[in-house]
């Protein structure tokens, strides 16, 4: 008997990714930057948390390949001393837990109410009509009256120690209608066919029929809906932490990042701003190319592999 290793290795899906010279680069390129992002404890060069580490002398040192650059710094330091590579790989893995963390509550929100509302007629308006009034709502908006309380509540100081579990509920509670339209709509034509009538006619609950029986069925589109949307919380997070309402400059996003260099863009300093904007664009360009040929593979319509 083959083993689960065997039947990935002929499947179509490996035969097909592998055939795809965009969709296996840009994997490549997101495990390195995964890896680096996780293994920052291990792979950064310096600890950018540890006050002890951090002499103000170096501040705003350009990268080791420009004149004034110093071999210690690869790609410089802003201008709190930083090693520059040291802050982006911590940054970046406070972005992408940011990143995934919204995704999994906007996705569970998203499958419970789509659910719910497409199997059972009564809660159908009431639910979409929620859906309707979030949707009218931009992401940003909520991040400003959230992040107004919290900060009025617990202080500026103590919001950075909530900056992060806040972002995941931000941005997780403002874009959860996407996943739920999509399994609506998904549940509304899996309800009408035979196995689903099969189900409720030998007796089975229709909690047991929904999650056992017919989220399966919907869970392409919402696949394909989590790896754009991953991307999207990345950038969400970098733009809520642009206007000041993200993670605190004591640990630093890739937004928080490029925040805190822009002021100096225009005096020299460019690397302090430009490098992790550079970051943040791969990193999200990545994750949209996979996004891209996940949805393409699982359209017959539209992928020609």
């Amino acid at each position: 008997m083959r083993s689960r290793w065997q039947r990935f290795r002929e499947s179509f899906f490996l035969y097909s990714f592998l055939r795809d010279p965009m969709a296996y680069v840009s994997f490549a390129i997101l495990v390195v930057l995964v890896v680096g992002a996780f293994g920052a404890p291990i792979i950064a060069p310096h600890d950018p948390y540890d006050p002890t580490t951090i002499d103000i002398m170096d501040s705003e040192l350009p990268p080791a390949w420009s004149d004034e650059g110093d071999s210690r710094f690869l790609l410089g330091t802003d201008d709190m001393g930083r090693d520059m590579l040291s802050t982006m790989l911590y940054g970046m893995r406070i972005s992408i837990v940011i990143g995934i963390g919204a995704v999994a509550l906007q996705a569970f929100l998203g499958i419970v109410i789509g659910l719910l509302s497409g199997y059972i007629k009564r809660l159908d308006n009431i639910m979409m009509r929620i859906a309707d009034v979030q949707l009218s709502f931009s992401t940003y908006m909520i991040a400003i009256f959230i992040g107004a309380i919290f900060q009025t509540v617990f202080g500026v100081e103590n919001y950075g120690k909530i900056a992060a579990p806040l972002l995941i509920l931000i941005i997780g509670l403002a874009e959860w209608p996407q996943y739920a339209r999509t399994v609506r709509a998904s549940v509304l034509a899996e309800r009408k066919k035979e196995y689903v009538e099969a189900a409720r006619i030998i007796g089975l609950s229709k909690v047991r029929i929904m999650w056992r029986h017919i989220l399966p069925n919907t869970l392409s589109p919402v696949l394909v809906i989590s790896t754009v949307q991953v991307a999207n919380a990345i950038m969400s997070e970098a733009a809520l932490s642009f206007i000041g309402l993200g993670m605190p400059m004591n640990k630093p996003s890739l937004g928080s990042l490029i925040t805190a260099g822009f002021e100096y863009i225009f005096s020299g300093a460019w690397w302090i701003t430009i490098l992790p904007g550079i970051l943040l664009v791969l990193l999200v360009l990545v994750i949209n190319l996979l996004g891209d040929w996940i949805r393409d593979f699982l359209n017959p319509k539209l992928y020609k592999g």
